[in-house]
């Protein structure tokens, strides 16, 4: 077989330090809905940390996992969000207020046109996204104020009619054609 032009990785997981393995491990299982695959300590005694594997899809071992160690003199957290693709609307509204239960704090709704998303933080301050992909692209940043209590006929409507005003309107179709070409996939 001939070599790739280029490689082509995909991202499948991300690992984060957390200071309390327990709570962190509760709002991820509780909140977003991940399954534990594995947890144990790392099988190297001079790095003493325990691991929580995590997982949504039944072919992934893992596509989240808790670290045990993060420094409680580090003020912010390093990174700038995590997120998470649900299904439709009506999932989304579902983690919206599965946070809401878990006191996550201030919820933020917006649309960006390819997507519909809420914001909150988890309970060591990370910023957790989860959103939903819209059939539209507009050129990103791109954000509107969103109201998921609307129904999902007013919120595509109004979606839609933002998008298309756009001069960098397309389909999401369209840019996933586009982008193919950008990273020289073909389509």
């Amino acid at each position: 077989a001939m070599a790739p032009a280029k490689p082509s990785p995909r991202l499948t997981h991300f690992a984060m330090f957390v200071e309390d393995l327990q709570k962190m491990q509760d709002f991820y299982t509780g909140v977003m809905g991940l399954t534990v695959t594995d947890q144990g300590p790392f099988p190297d005694p001079d790095v003493p940390v325990d691991m929580v594997f995590m997982s949504n899809d039944p072919a992934e071992h893992h596509q989240f996992v808790l670290v045990t160690g993060r420094s409680d003199d580090v003020p912010f957290a390093l990174n700038q969000q995590l997120s998470f693709v649900v299904e439709d609307l009506d999932e989304l509204r579902c983690v919206r207020d599965a946070a809401k239960g878990a006191d996550a704090g201030e919820i933020w709704q917006r649309s960006h046109g390819n997507a519909w998303s809420v914001y909150f933080h988890d309970p060591e301050q990370n910023l957790i996204e989860v959103y939903v992909h819209t059939p539209w692209h507009v050129p990103q940043p791109h954000r509107d104020s969103l109201d998921l209590d609307a129904s999902n006929d007013e919120i595509y409507r109004e979606t839609e009619a933002i998008c298309r005003s756009d001069p960098g309107f397309m389909t999401a179709a369209e840019r996933e054609t586009e982008m193919a070409g950008m990273m020289g996939t073909g389509n």
